[in-house]
């Protein structure tokens, strides 16, 4: 017997179904949209019952989202459950390990494409399958921007490998394992055997990078099914979750529950309460900019310093920490660790399932006290991103003080200055480079306009003539991004860029650079304008992008800065999910 569509707070009918403005009536484009439609349909398909779409970024050029056509089917099967029509719906996907020049310099095209397919085609609610970095953020701006019921379904992380009986964590060991062949401690034969061990299983990112961190920070900002982010990809139980998440989206058409009433000003702060507890990505910070942009949400860089200051870290996580992402869900996840700062937490915030999140944190269990802390044991008591400001960041930069030397949060040091990508690769390794451990790395024409897209090269290697010595971090300054997963006294999201007029294209090598985080300044240290008086440095301003067509073109002449989401400027708001005209 095929079921029926669930009761809920309004029994729906064909004439509330936003699907309707299709398949409603009988003239001739009602006709043409219902044939089309009927291929093993039944009738009574386009009689009230809710027609959800399940946006998918599955794609073997993606790997972390390669399993999510079956998460998919789990979703189809729920709604069919519940009642309800499941339609696949392959969406824009972005690959951040494979596509160049950036992945960043995507993120926006796909929450538009994606934006537009979902107001286009005839459905009533969405269910998002999303893993990798950019995924999640351009489905929740999309899902944002139309405003018809959605909720999330996080891919979640791969299982931990191990190489030399080591736990590896993936993109954080990366960078380390690369660091030790420059340094020379390990072999290139070595270092290349470990990428077998790296990726065990399907899933993204085992440490707390972006798409781990977006994950979470999806169900802290209530769209996703309770309980379900952090899930490894390859346990049962994400299925068992998908399959109720497709039941819950033909509820949610039922009582019209959209993403303008669930991510509300109380869900993001209380993800800037989560992301500093948990260690979480400074990729965030541009993520929930942005995404709070498209629903016309108050929310700006300084609201992650002052919400997060003083939050302690909880999460033994690496980056920041020493466990992994199925160490999180076996010591209780994330319900687990917003138990220990629920204090901190806006009760307001709601969830797609109409309760407030707050409810679904009581009596909620610790199993590890290693990976999860109590909050009187923190790894750190202020974990919080900081946002600095100065002469050299006029509207902002950030720093992880997580993952950072302690001893280097306060420095002074002089400038050795790259002036792009191409440059570092070149010199950083030259023997002949002036630069000692106290110098300040300060990499450029790295932000959304000039790379275009805003990489992540923040991070920047160390000199090799430093490895050997024995130097594992330095402050390095950037108006680019960094993984995730990586690590160090990164200064990174430097506001204006070089190639929108920042003063980061004026400093020279040898410049004294003043790095204080606990007062929030950035400075160079230079005679009131001198820095001013200064013309951009001529090697950056020939290394900007200058795209003559296509995305990119559209992208640099109107993407917005870091502070502010880099978001571009016509996407930023909503549309609706209203279409006015016919197609035939």
């Amino acid at each position: 017997m095929r079921p029926r569509f669930r009761e809920t707070e309004r029994r729906t009918t064909v004439r509330d179904m936003r699907s309707a403005q299709w398949y409603g009536g009988d003239d001739r484009n009602s006709y043409i949209h219902r044939a089309w439609m009927r291929r093993g349909l039944p009738a009574d398909a386009f009689d009230g019952r809710p027609h959800i779409a399940i946006a998918n970024t599955a794609s073997d050029l993606t790997p972390c989202n390669s399993h999510l056509d079956e998460v998919s089917r789990s979703v189809a099967a729920g709604i069919q459950q519940a009642g309800g029509i499941a339609l696949n719906l392959p969406v824009v996907s972005i690959g951040e390990t494979q596509v160049r020049p950036t992945a960043m310099l995507w993120r926006n095209m796909a929450a538009m494409a994606i934006e537009e397919m979902l107001r286009a085609n005839p459905i009533d609610g969405v269910v998002l399958l999303g893993g990798c970095d950019k995924t999640i953020p351009a489905l929740l701006m999309a899902a944002s921007s139309v405003d018809i019921p959605a909720v999330v379904v996080p891919g979640g992380p791969m299982l931990t490998g191990t190489f030399r009986g080591v736990p590896l964590g993936c993109g954080t060991d990366v960078w380390k394992l690369s660091e030790e062949v420059r340094a020379g401690t390990l072999s290139a034969a070595e270092f290349q055997r470990s990428q077998g061990s790296m990726i065990r299983s399907r899933g993204h990112c085992n440490t707390m990078g972006t798409a781990s961190t977006m994950g979470l920070l999806a169900e802290v900002l209530g769209m996703t099914l309770p309980g379900i982010a952090g899930t490894p990809a390859p346990d049962s139980r994400l299925l068992e979750g998908a399959h109720a998440t497709g039941v819950l989206a033909v509820e949610l058409v039922g009582k019209d529950r959209r993403p303008s009433a669930v991510m509300t000003r109380a869900s993001f702060l209380n993800a800037i309460v989560a992301l500093a507890a948990m260690g979480g990505s400074t990729n965030a910070v541009v993520h929930l900019l942005a995404i709070a942009g498209r629903l016309g949400v108050e929310l700006t860089q300084d609201d992650f310093d002052r919400t997060g200051s003083g939050v302690p870290l909880l999460v033994d996580l690496q980056p920041a920490g020493r466990f992994l992402m199925d160490d999180l869900y076996r010591a209780g996840g994330l319900h687990a660790v917003l138990a220990e700062v629920r204090d901190l937490l806006d009760p307001a915030a709601v969830t797609v399932t109409g309760q407030s999140l707050v409810d679904y944190l009581n009596g909620v269990p610790v199993y590890d006290r290693e990976v999860i802390r109590a909050r009187d044991e923190p790894l750190q008591s202020d974990a919080g991103i900081a946002v600095l400001y100065g002469n050299l960041a006029p509207d902002g930069a950030v720093i992880k003080p997580a993952a950072a030397s302690p001893e280097l949060l306060r420095h002074r040091g002089p400038a050795v200055v790259f002036d792009s990508v191409e440059d570092l690769q070149a010199r950083l390794d030259d023997p002949a480079l002036e630069v000692t451990a106290d110098s300040v790395l300060v990499l450029r024409g790295c932000g959304p306009k000039g790379y275009p897209g805003m990489p992540e090269v923040s991070n920047m290697p160390l000199p090799a003539k430093l490895l050997a010595q024995g130097v594992r971090d330095m402050v390095r300054i950037c108006d680019g991004r960094m993984s995730g997963t990586a690590y160090g006294t990164v200064v990174l999201h430097v506001t204006p860029e070089a190639a929108a007029g920042g003063p980061l294209a004026k400093v020279r090598t040898g410049d004294m650079i003043i790095l204080d985080v606990a007062s929030r300044r950035l400075e160079v240290d230079l005679p009131p304008g001198e820095l001013e008086a200064r013309e951009p440095s001529p090697a950056a301003v020939r290394a900007y992008a200058a795209p003559k067509r296509g995305w990119e073109r559209l992208y640099v002449d109107t993407v917005g800065q870091a502070n502010t989401g880099a978001d571009l400027s016509f996407l930023v708001g909503s549309s609706g999910s209203q279409v006015s005209r016919e197609s035939h």
